[in-house]
């Protein structure tokens, strides 16, 4: 009867220990999980894929305005209409998508400066460089909603998304 009784009592206490240890992790997962719904909305298969900043040089040519380009990509199968999705930078400026379908398993690259848009390259039409060594961009869906954001630092790229 003792070793019954002892064997019960040391079951309660491993099921009570592996509650407790599951109860303090339960915050960290769920905080863990809302910084991440912070950069990036669930289930979106619409994301920042790679930059090229601008190099702070004076020329404002096209060609040079074009060196810059923030690449968005579609990561699902589907075809996904961009009408009203945004890319903006850390001080503001802003590119709205207009009717854009991007095809399922591709990427389209916003470039700065001017030039004719095709199925792989927009253009946002601006007579200066907006992407600045230090900058961050900010994918928005056309409800306001983040779906990915992408940070870098001089040489050091750090992705957020």
């Amino acid at each position: 009867m003792s070793a019954s009784l002892a064997t019960r009592r040391f079951v309660a206490a491993f099921l009570a220990a592996g509650a407790l240890v599951g109860a303090a992790a339960l915050p960290a997962s769920a905080d863990d999980h809302r910084r991440d719904r912070d950069h990036r909305a669930p289930h979106s298969s619409i994301v920042i894929s790679d930059v090229q900043y601008g190099t702070g040089s004076r020329d404002r040519s096209d060609r040079a305005l074009n060196r810059e380009w923030v690449e968005v990509e579609n990561t699902g199968r589907r075809s996904v209409n961009l009408r009203g999705f945004t890319l903006t930078d850390r001080q503001g400026n802003r590119y709205r998508f207009g009717d854009f379908r991007l095809d399922g398993r591709s990427s389209v690259r916003v470039h700065t400066g001017q030039g004719r848009d095709t199925r792989h390259d927009v253009y946002q039409d601006r007579r200066h460089q907006i992407w600045d060594e230090r900058d961050t961009a900010t994918l928005r869906d056309n409800r306001g909603n983040v779906l990915d954001t992408d940070s870098w630092n001089g040489r050091r790229h750090h992705r957020n998304g």
